[in-house]
């Protein structure tokens, strides 16, 4: 049975939830505001920007404009016009602006200029009634005096009775402190400073070929931050935040998930039930996405930190497969009485194992910072439900996650070519068996490194080949020395990152050589690892200092648990020669701070996306701000001639079964070419995890005619996890555009419905009431 069928046919339990008060779920940073409710409609003002009502004497208007009162209204006031012709103008200073008003069925078309130029016509026509509605915004204007002027068209929809255009407010985003580039000097200072007994950090940028040139490019925007992204089409991401006041909208407040068009860049809104504040995702066999872990949250009235009750934690949401250029009738399926976890979990990773079902490691109990023995979930659970080792679809136990407390917050974690699983949590690392439920320990993650949250680092499984009969190794890199028993009040900002990589064999030879330790040019905590089709690695985004999270330590940076951004990627050549592994050379440097909740991947077009960074708990403007850009880094491969996959690949390939393609070689490779075919899984990235990353060659032959290429799907699930993939074809070091395949027989995990059942059973549906509490704000934060 499928997952769509498990949706239909289950018996539903609905157990009813006490009226009485609840546990907040929320343990961590609160801010003055934080837990208050409000209606959560778009007008917001973050830290950093400032609101200009209608009736400012800085808003200029002509033609004829009449001013209405209501408490409904931004400071009780709005300014509206059907009049043609009739026009606002404002002057600010700042890098962008928000114009909020009403929408509803008598309004009509308005023409937005800024600094002279026609930017957008804007509809705020709807068949409901609304207020304090976001009708335009625009973040991405360089820093300086702009002007926006808003004009009634005196046009309107065919379903619209009027031509109503009003203002209600103008939110203007002043723009953070300037932040230039650290130079290498001083990142490389921060980690010596963190790793004396380490050897010099090596410059190895003359070693590298100078037309290698990478290229950055700054366009679109996310529309919600960027805290999670996978790609789930040739076409499309899907982007998921927390529930904030994000500029993009759905249903008349923020939207805290939306389809992002990688081609155009196009959005579209996403709606949410409950808030997938630090999920987790994967994609299953059959395709389907889940994203796993969140809180209950009220659509109308909510606050930044009103998370739920623990029940909420337990979410699982459904994306079925949305392969179409045409997403509007893409959507996210949620519904507790029906699926849900068995526990709660925040912070937790969810892998994709050999049988296409989803592994839901570890997380958190309770949101906040750093784990603990009381909020700690150490036990592992199956979407679907399974009923192994006595579990009947509950958690099991995982001693590992006792042991690697505190900083344990979303380990890392890859299914592995025997079917077992590696994971990685604070210093320690092991091998787990999920069918025989037994663990077994690795050595020691070298001089005390801490690799997941809040110490955070990254980690990849490095590509698997039949050259070496898919041996798997292991790649750690970044996190931090920071003792995880301090207090926040006794860890800083300033404290070092860590530069270290650490790699190991995951074969008896090489798990007794032990871990390989090597260092990148610049200490990096919460860096982003994204596997490239040609086998390298790009390390990108995070901090020389400090640790992840927002409002907790000294010395903080806005909000920020961490300072000194790195700017500069860095490529890691994994067959390379020890201590010639890292370059630099041809790499552009960014002047946006990634830093907590940014994300990067591969994308199909085989350039990286780039985005999101949000040290804070609702959107923020101050340094360190909600970070909505999207940066594009193209590989020294994208300017040169690539092959291209015509026609042939099926949709389905099926484990150990030939398919043959027919491609077209660069001009310069016609008469000698190397040829590798790469079947990748582009991950669910969130937090630097990337667990779900993965790099498989597949054996491959190419027609003496040079224009067919028989490929074989990797031999099981074992190797690549059935369920969806892209396939690369790469000559002399170039990639093709990716290309989606499924692999596997495109059915969806096994559902044990006596499991599933139990778990409803076992367990109550998570349901928000306004009786239930929040604590008192600490008025010292």
């Amino acid at each position: 049975m499928g997952i769509r069928s498990l949706l239909v046919s289950l018996t539903l339990v609905v157990l009813l939830v006490s009226s009485s008060l609840a546990d907040s779920a929320w343990n961590g940073h609160l801010s003055p505001g934080s837990t208050r409710k409000a209606r959560f409609t778009p007008y917001y003002v973050p830290p950093g920007a400032k609101s200009y009502d209608s009736s400012s004497p800085l808003l200029h208007y002509t033609g004829t404009w009449s001013e209405s009162f209501s408490s409904a209204y931004v400071q009780k006031s709005i300014r509206s016009t059907s009049e043609a012709g009739a026009a606002m103008t404002f002057t600010f200073t700042g890098t962008g602006i928000e114009w909020f008003g009403n929408q509803d069925k008598r309004h009509g078309v308005a023409q937005v200029f800024i600094d002279g130029k026609p930017i957008q016509e804007v509809d705020a026509f709807n068949e409901a009634s609304r207020k304090q509605q976001r009708i335009f915004w625009v973040f991405d204007l360089p820093q300086g005096k702009h002007t926006i002027k808003i004009v009634n068209t005196g046009q309107k929809s065919t379903v619209s009775s009027g031509t109503i255009v009003d203002v209600d407010a103008l939110v203007v985003m002043q723009g953070p402190p300037a932040n230039p580039p650290t130079s290498p000097s001083q990142n490389l200072g921060v980690a010596s400073q963190s790793l004396p007994s380490y050897p010099p950090l090596l410059d190895l940028s003359s070693k590298f070929p100078v037309d290698s040139q990478w290229t950055l490019v700054q366009n679109g925007s996310t529309g919600v931050h960027a805290m999670q992204l996978a790609v789930i089409s040739e076409t499309h991401a899907l982007v998921v935040d927390k529930v904030e006041h994000n500029p993009l909208t759905v249903n008349g407040h923020p939207a805290w998930a939306a389809l992002y068009n990688l081609k155009t860049h196009a959005l579209k809104p996403l709606s949410m039930q409950s808030n997938s504040f630090c999920a987790g995702g994967t994609f299953l066999g059959n395709g389907t996405l889940v994203n796993v872990g969140g809180n209950p949250v009220v659509e109308d009235h909510t606050a930044a930190a009103d998370f739920g009750d623990v029940d909420g934690l337990q979410a699982i949401r459904i994306f079925e497969p949305c392969d179409s250029e045409d997403v509007n009738a893409c959507s996210i399926y949620e519904n507790h009485d029906r699926i849900r976890m068995a526990s709660p979990r925040w912070y937790n990773t969810v892998l994709r194992i050999s049988d296409g079902s989803a592994m839901i490691i570890g997380g958190s109990l309770k949101g906040g910072w750093i784990n603990n023995g009381t909020t700690n979930n150490p036990t592992i659970e199956y979407f679907p439900a399974k009923s192994i080792h006595g579990s009947n679809g509950l958690p099991i136990h995982l001693p590992f996650l006792v042991d690697t407390l505190n900083s344990n917050l979303f380990p890392i974690a890859f299914s592995l070519p025997d079917g077992s699983v590696f994971m990685a949590a604070n210093r320690d690392a092991m091998v787990y068996n999920w069918q025989t439920n037994t663990e077994r320990r690795l050595p020691r993650i070298p001089n005390g490194v801490r690799v997941t949250y809040p110490m955070t680092g990254t980690g990849l499984l490095l590509p698997l080949s039949p050259d070496n009969d898919y041996t798997p190794e292991i790649l750690l890199c970044g996190g931090s020395t920071i003792d995880d028993t301090k207090a926040g009040y006794a860890i800083s900002s300033q404290d070092p990152a860590s530069s270290q990589c650490s790699r190991i064999v995951l074969t008896d030879a090489g798990i007794a050589a032990g871990w390989q330790v090597e260092q990148m040019p610049q200490a990096r905590t919460m860096p982003d690892a994204v596997l490239l089709p040609t086998g390298e690695v790009l390390i990108v985004n995070g901090a020389g200092s400090g640790i992840s999270g927002y409002g907790n330590v000294v010395d903080q940076v806005g909000a920020s648990n961490a300072d000194n951004p790195v700017f500069s990627p860095v490529l890691y050549s994994p067959s390379g020669p020890p201590g010639q592994r890292f370059s630099s050379a041809g790499m552009p440097t960014s002047n946006i701070p990634r830093l907590y909740h940014s994300v990067a991947t591969l994308t199909p077009n085989g350039d990286i996306m780039v985005a999101g960074s949000n040290p804070n708990l609702d959107r923020s403007e101050l340094k360190y701000g909600t970070e909505y850009r999207v940066e594009w880094l193209g590989p020294a491969y994208m300017k040169k001639e690539r092959p291209q996959v015509l026609s042939g690949l099926p949709k389905k390939l099926a484990f150990g079964k030939a398919a043959q393609m027919k491609i077209r070689l660069p001009a310069a490779s016609l008469q000698s070419a190397n040829i590798k075919v790469a079947l990748m899984d582009l991950g669910y990235v969130t937090h630097a995890v990337h667990a779900n990353s993965r790099l498989v060659y597949l054996k491959s032959s190419l027609s003496s005619d040079k224009a067919t290429l028989t490929i074989t799907g990797p031999p099981n699930g074992n190797i690549y996890p059935p369920g969806p993939g892209f396939i690369y074809v790469i000559v002399d070091g170039v990639p093709s555009v990716g290309t989606k395949v499924l692999i596997g027989d495109g059915q969806g995990p096994a559902v044990d419905e006596g499991a599933q059942q139990n778990v409803l059973k076992q367990t109550s549906v998570d349901q928000y009431e306004k009786s239930k509490g929040h604590p008192q704000e600490d008025a010292s934060e």
